[in-house]
């Protein structure tokens, strides 16, 4: 600490060192201010408003420092920590029954505010959407509940505008131009600044990016300029261009990233051996997929007595990519590599990614090197990281390893040619690996991969499924173990990392899937605290079993998703105490982290990021948000594609199963075509169909037809939605399996019981107020009331003859009253219970009809 820092602290009051955070805020200033911490405290003490003035005098702010804690104050205000009311006094949002949290939009106007402090979501109408967007910071207050018993609120205060520019497509309608967003969470269309002399002048229809002058009020839509034109909906690669923008990718590199790139060498110069081991006669090779182009890893195996050594080489991106760089920044930013269909955003520069960091074949590399000793049972015993040079002698694809060692192909053996031993002993150790892996109980569930196949103009020509063959499943192993060993070496030496961190299912979670378990007479183990190798069991159990399919997908959907953190909770579906991503540096930020920890061991040093103040939390949140980012993005691409792709294929008809059941409908994944697409709700037939979130299924009221995930049903393909990249089919055919009814319905009760000639109505039953919507779900159609018997009717019609014949001769003045008298018959009471029954009835039906879905 400075002197002046000393002087200056030894003069602050005895409050101001009461802070609790004092040393922290002594370590960043030289003259340290009162903490938010500290202030939120001292304001919560207070427990009523306080002016600027006076919450300075109760924290002992000197006149000199006013200045600085004025500005302090600001970015609180900013942040949603305090707020001002109308008479200027700083206060607590919670104390004010005030929540702060990020709006999350509807494309049918109304949206969400998802809360900072996790609590439940809260329900914001189409007016209060009227002055944000999706994204928006803002405070709100608690006004009520919404009609289905959600917390309904009102925006108090916007704390952070989320949107600066727009994707979108102009629309021109009565001479007024307009941009509609491509993200259709933003329901509000942006106006063109009138009177704009912008040289970018609108096309209807064309793809432009907005830049907004004004943000939305509650009395006024946003506006905003044209500064980029993308060119037309249908333009090759365009759906690339509108993705990029729409989820704001970084895809252009800054002029110091370039500089910085432009002075990195073209090869390993003899300076970068220093400190590092020669492994370049060491016969690593490269095993990937056809289209890979960049290389991040090599394997090398041999025996050593009854286990094996395994070396894998990562290359070190650590060397050229240093800390707090134009580069880091860059890959900071980005977070990881997007892969779309026929194009990369990469990480880091090509000359990195695809040239100097990727380990080519025949030349030489730096990496970051897991050299292991496994056992005979596939347990590590020993394992020790170092930096060095490699020299891969071949890049190997799965498909040739696979085609060498499986299937003794005579053409991949010529190209692996000496290799092949020491590939054979990789195929070994992956066997034992296997084996290890199972003993552990890792879970091992079975996915459908694609892969699209691309005409001249850049557009779905096929879409095919991508087998995954035992040298993918080699490769991975290889990986798992130097994953393994990273998270364990940062572990023992006490550095800080981010973990790939994978929980279990939570409570919520893990009720519901043993309750849909349960109907199939399955048991999930564990109790309440389930292990991978519960799952893992119950998944050999089922493997033979018709509804494998339906199973698996349940149980995988009751797990979490997994994320970066630097607190360790292991790794559910690898069943791995701890576990970190090391081989991937190329394109993934994490692993660039977790190589410069280890490096920082190795030097006896400390890795502290250059990022969100070193915090590691933060960079862990910020790397799990570019992750979904990207995959959203790359889902946006293919969803759009595959529009394209069905869109000359309207009318036709397809089988597929059903792979989503929502409120609404049935998502259906067609088989061979890869594709997916809604059902709605109003296609499934005429009935009411109630959905059953806890078994994944809609069921008919009246009907009991029953609609589940893994369906195998029959569709056709009705309508292709460009703009928004839906596809919608008709059922054509249900599951071929017989109907599934819990009790009798509506229809059961009416065959015990024989129709009047007319027939009778079933509505929806009406839910009581109170009564939840999960238990209102699962109620079965109310019994109808008494139904006319056919013998009444006929009593009744005799009678309505007889008495319209009374009523012409009154008419005509015919003086018969005996007559008439003597014909009239006399009513049963059955009949008048019945005809009362009727009419009970058909009000009933009257009233239900409102409350149809």
């Amino acid at each position: 600490m400075s002197t002046n820092k000393v002087k200056t602290n030894q003069k602050l009051s005895k409050l101001r060192r009461s802070d609790p955070f004092f040393e922290r805020e002594s370590q960043k200033y030289d003259f340290p201010l009162p903490s938010r911490e500290f202030v939120i405290q001292i304001l919560a003490d207070h427990g009523v408003p306080l002016r600027f003035a006076d919450l300075a005098d109760a924290m002992d702010i000197h006149p000199s420092e006013l200045q600085f804690f004025e500005r302090r104050m600001f970015a609180m205000e900013r942040d949603g920590q305090v707020m001002r009311n109308r008479n200027g006094a700083y206060l607590l949002p919670a104390k004010a029954d005030l929540i702060r949290g990020r709006v999350q939009g509807h494309p049918d106007g109304y949206g969400f505010v998802v809360t900072d402090d996790e609590g439940p979501d809260i329900f914001l109408g189409p007016n209060e959407m009227r002055e944000v967007l999706h994204g928006d910071r803002v405070i709100v207050r608690v006004s009520g509940l919404d009609r289905r018993g959600r917390p309904e609120g009102k925006i108090v205060e916007v704390l952070e505008r989320a949107n600066t520019r727009l994707v979108g497509r102009v629309l021109v309608e009565n001479g007024v131009t307009l941009v509609v967003p491509e993200n259709r969470r933003i329901s509000q269309e942006v106006l063109l600044e009138p009177g704009s002399k912008a040289k970018l002048k609108p096309v209807a229809g064309q793809v432009v990016v907005v830049e907004l002058v004004e943000q939305p009020t509650r009395y006024a839509q946003p506006i905003g300029r044209i500064v980029e034109v993308l060119g037309n909906y249908a333009d090759p690669g365009m759906e690339i261009e509108i993705a990029l923008r729409k989820h704001e990718l970084p895809f252009e590199f800054s002029a110091a990233a370039k500089e910085q790139t432009r002075r990195l060498p073209e090869k390993v110069r003899k300076m970068d051996w220093k400190g590092r081991v020669d492994l370049t006669a060491l016969p690593l090779v490269t095993i990937d997929g056809e289209t890979a182009r960049d290389f991040d890893d090599a394997v090398f195996c041999e025996r050593e007595g009854r286990g094996f050594r395994l070396v894998v080489a990562i290359a070190d991106v650590s060397h050229y990519v240093t800390v707090g760089s134009a580069l880091d920044g860059e890959g900071y930013e980005r977070g990881n590599s997007v892969y779309f269909p026929r194009r990369v955003i990469p990480m880091l520069p090509e000359k990195l990614s695809n040239g100097l960091c990727s380990l080519n074949p025949q030349v030489e590399r730096l990496c970051m090197v897991c050299d292991m000793a496994i056992s005979p049972t596939g347990a590590i015993k020993q394992f020790r990281f170092y930096p060095a040079v490699m020299f891969s002698k071949a890049r190997l694809t799965y498909n040739q390893v696979a085609a060498a060692l499986y299937d003794k192909d005579a053409a991949a053996l010529e190209v692996i040619g000496e290799l092949l031993p020491h590939l054979q002993n990789l195929d070994k150790l992956f066997r034992v690996l296997l084996k290890a892996r199972a003993k552990r109980g890792a879970i091992d569930f079975e996915t459908q991969e694609t892969r699209m196949i691309f005409d001249d103009n850049g557009k779905i020509a096929n879409i095919v499924a991508e087998s995954r063959n035992d040298a993918h499943r080699l490769i991975e192993e290889c990986m798992l173990a130097a994953n393994v060993c990273a998270s364990e070496f940062l572990q023992t030496h006490e550095h800080p990392v981010l973990y790939r961190v994978h929980e279990g299912p939570t409570p919520e979670k893990l009720a519901k899937l043993r309750d849909f378990l349960g109907e199939f007479g399955l048991q999930l183990g564990g109790g309440e605290e389930p292990k991978a190798a519960d799952y893992a069991r119950l998944l050999e159990k089922i493997q033979d079993r018709p509804d494998l399919q339906l199973l698996q997908t349940v149980m995988l959907r009751s797990l979490r998703q997994a994320v970066y953190s630097p607190d360790n909770a292991g790794h559910f579906g690898l069943a791995y105490e701890a576990y970190t991503h090391f081989t991937s540096p190329i394109r993934r930020y994490p692993d660039l982290l977790v190589h410069r920890a280890i490096k920082a061991v190795l030097n006896g040093e400390r890795y502290v990021p250059a990022q969100d103040n070193g915090d590691w939390e933060a960079i862990g949140l910020h790397c799990s948000m570019t992750e979904r980012r990207a995959d959203e993005a790359d889902r946006d691409v293919e969803n759009w594609l595959k529009c394209y792709y069905m869109q000359d294929r309207i009318g036709e008809e397809f089988d597929g199963s059903v792979s989503a059941v929502v409120p609404f409908g049935l998502f259906v994944a067609l088989d061979d075509v890869f594709v997916e697409g809604l059902v709605h709700i109003s296609d499934l037939g005429s009935d009411y169909f109630h959905y059953d979130d806890a078994h994944h299924s809609l069921l008919g009221e009246r009907t009991g037809e029953r609609y589940r995930l893994s369906d195998r049903i029959r569709v056709q393909l009705v309508r292709v939605n460009m703009e928004a990249s839906k596809i919608d089919f008709r059922l054509v055919a249900g599951p071929a399996r017989a109907t599934e009814r819990v009790g009798k319905t509506a229809r059961d009760k009416l065959v015990e019981r024989p129709l009047a000639p007319e027939s009778v109505a079933v509505g929806k039953p009406t839910r009581r107020k109170g009564v939840k919507e999960a238990e209102f779900k699962g109620q079965v159609a109310p019994e109808l009331p008494p139904v006319e018997q056919p013998e009444a009717l006929a009593v009744k019609v005799g009678k309505q003859k007889e008495a319209k014949a009374g009523r012409k001769a009154k008419a005509a003045k015919a003086d018969k009253p005996a007559a008439s008298k003597t014909s009239k018959t006399t009513k049963p009471a059955k009949a008048e219970k019945a005809a009362t029954s009727r009419k009970s009835a058909a009000g009933g039906v009257k009233k239900k009809a409102k409350v149809r879905v």
